[in-house]
């Protein structure tokens, strides 16, 4: 292989170590939360912009100018990049990095030309005590992996794209059909699968992600909210959310907890919510939305495994 790569790498942290390595080629640094929010399926089209703009000014607060700057301009250096034969993708296994990883794929292949695709992203290797996130690895085990990075075909890069596609439209169920599929891409399917589950629960109005959060509240000995946010950062799974996102999480489910003497437990409506004795589908009700899907426009039924549309 020739050493003229282009590196599309998540966030900033992992690419401050990936600068560490000095390897040769050009630096795109992908700077989004696609994961969450409306999503067109142009990547960069005006409709994008507008919809991603108006999500994060509401949800956190990041003005126009600091997305442009930050994310729209690093599109037009993607758009721009030349001369290189080949494009490394430094994703995360967790849902956040994988969305935003189909969205690059996307996007790449709109405006480029055909070259070979590879992939660094987390894995236990050879040598390796325990399974890290590629940001918190040691130097030499970064190299590692980016040595035997897995090179992806042709029909993982039409998968990576349908999967995308239908995370922007408005049908979950097409994208739970996804989760058979094989690929190169190992945490793809665990990655829909707690996507999918992200959509309220038929029978208590709260998804996986939130009915873990009130387990951690009601088994561990918690004494303080920015303790119980940093357990639920922890045991968070497939999700990869940041602080931000996460303390979005417990802001929506506030009423379901309080700090009392020194301990957080739950009210009586988390107790209800945890023991499937209600449903609060109504209380939680809102207008947010995940790709091209309002969330509450849809149940998961977790017997069946099936998302319902209402």
């Amino acid at each position: 292989m020739n050493s003229s790569a282009l590196h599309i790498i998540n966030g900033d942290s992992l690419t401050e170590q990936v600068e560490e390595l000095d390897l040769p080629g050009q630096i795109i640094v992908w700077r989004e939360l696609l994961c969450e929010g409306p999503s067109f399926k142009e990547v960069g089209s005006s409709k994008f912009i507008k919809q991603r703009t108006k999500f994060l000014k509401e949800t956190y607060g990041i003005s126009a100018e600091n997305y442009q700057e930050r994310f729209v301009s690093q599109l037009k250096k993607l758009k721009a990049a030349k001369d290189y034969d080949h494009v490394v993708l430094w994703f995360e296994f967790d849902l956040f990095c994988h969305i935003n990883m189909l969205a690059a794929i996307s996007f790449y292949r709109e405006h480029k030309p055909e070259v070979p695709f590879y992939l660094v992203c987390s894995k236990r290797q050879k040598g390796e005590d325990e399974f890290l996130p590629l940001s918190r690895l040691p130097e030499k085990h970064l190299l590692n992996h980016f040595n035997k990075k897995i090179q992806l075909q042709e029909e993982d890069l039409e998968i990576a794209s349908l999967v995308w596609e239908l995370y922007c439209g408005n049908d979950p169920m097409k994208l739970k059909q996804q989760i058979k599929k094989t690929s190169n891409f190992e945490y793809l399917s665990s990655c829909i699968r707690a996507h999918i589950e992200r959509f309220p629960n038929s029978k208590t109005g709260i998804n996986s992600l939130e009915r873990n959060v009130l387990r951690l509240v009601e088994n561990q000995h918690i004494t303080s909210i920015n303790q119980l946010l940093g357990y639920a950062l922890q045991y968070q799974g497939y999700y990869g959310y940041s602080d931000s996102q996460m303390e979005r999480v417990l802001q929506k489910l506030s009423i379901f907890y309080t700090l009392e003497k020194d301990r957080v437990i739950l009210t009586e409506k988390g107790r209800d919510a945890l023991d499937q004795n209600k449903n609060f589908y109504q209380e939680l009700k809102n207008d947010d939305c995940l790709g091209g899907a309002r969330v509450f426009d849809f149940l998961y039924d977790a017997d069946s495994h099936k998302v319902l549309k209402l």
